[in-house]
């Protein structure tokens, strides 16, 4: 478990992750990619996921300033400060120039508790993500405010991202390069997931990605990154596309936090 000492990112950080250590926090950070189903209302879908309980929520800034007050007393919130081209200019994740949009201040006055920057490493835009994310980490650290980075292998160097070797190495950098905690690419079993936790001397969460196929699959994904060491998940589209994103989100909860199986976690959602 990572420690702070006692201050405020200490208590930032106790309104993310619990006292095993773990978080569920759910990412509404999509608009950049297009309109998505499912977060076309959006205080609808907040409504909907406070009643499942989450850990957190990340998401812009305009989201957490509009609704505060339905968030503030809920759940712990992480701030998405940096940005590229819409889906209209550029496609994820060949991004040709990356930057910080919003400060920390920023984060701060909005009550945000963490702050999140992506690193598209190995991408057209690694240089732009590294500086803004030794600049926000140095921000932070003065602040009293978590970092978290999103370490993504991208660029035509990169023959699988979704490989232990390239995953290893992209966390490791985002912690040597001052994050607190990292949200990533699941590597696909709980062995070769190790290898990567092993190697990243900082919490390690998983990336809930595309809408899968069925809700055993998702399961069974968290199921194995708690099994490789890792700390949580930041889970979308697999929560807000879902026909009942309460329940998808307390099935995820016992899982994470209740040390729950694959088929308990599915025989509460039947």
């Amino acid at each position: 478990m990572h420690i702070f000492h006692p201050g405020p990112k200490l208590e930032r950080w106790n309104r993310i992750f619990q006292s095993d250590g773990r978080a569920l926090i759910v990412a509404l950070d999509h608009l950049p990619s297009g309109l998505m189903k499912g977060w076309e209302f959006p205080e609808q879908t907040l409504e909907l996921i406070i009643e499942g309980q989450p850990d957190g929520l990340m998401t812009n800034f305009g989201i957490l300033k509009q609704f505060s007050t339905l968030l503030s007393d809920n759940l712990g919130t992480i701030l998405r400060v940096d940005g590229g081209p819409s889906y209209l200019l550029e496609e994820w994740p060949d991004y040709s120039r990356w930057e910080a949009f919003f400060s920390v201040e920023d984060a701060i006055n909005v009550g945000a508790d963490a702050v999140i920057i992506n690193a598209f490493i190995g991408g057209r835009s690694e240089v732009d993500c590294f500086r803004v994310a030794t600049k926000m980490a140095s921000d932070c650290l003065k602040l009293g405010v978590p970092c978290a980075f999103e370490p993504i292998p991208s660029g035509k160097m990169v023959k699988n991202e979704f490989s232990p070797e390239m995953i290893a190495f992209a966390c490791r950098m985002a912690a040597e390069f001052g994050a607190d905690f990292i949200k990533t690419l699941y590597t696909g079993d709980p062995e070769s997931f190790k290898y990567v936790t092993a190697r990243c001397p900082i919490p390690v969460l998983m990336a809930g990605g595309p809408k899968l196929d069925s809700e055993r699959s998702l399961l069974e994904a968290v199921k194995g990154m708690i099994d490789g060491g890792g700390s949580g998940i930041f889970v979308g589209r697999n929560v807000w596309q879902h026909k009942n994103p309460p329940a998808m989100l307390i099935a995820l909860r016992k899982v994470i936090h209740e040390n729950a199986s694959v088929e308990e976690a599915l025989e509460f959602l039947r």
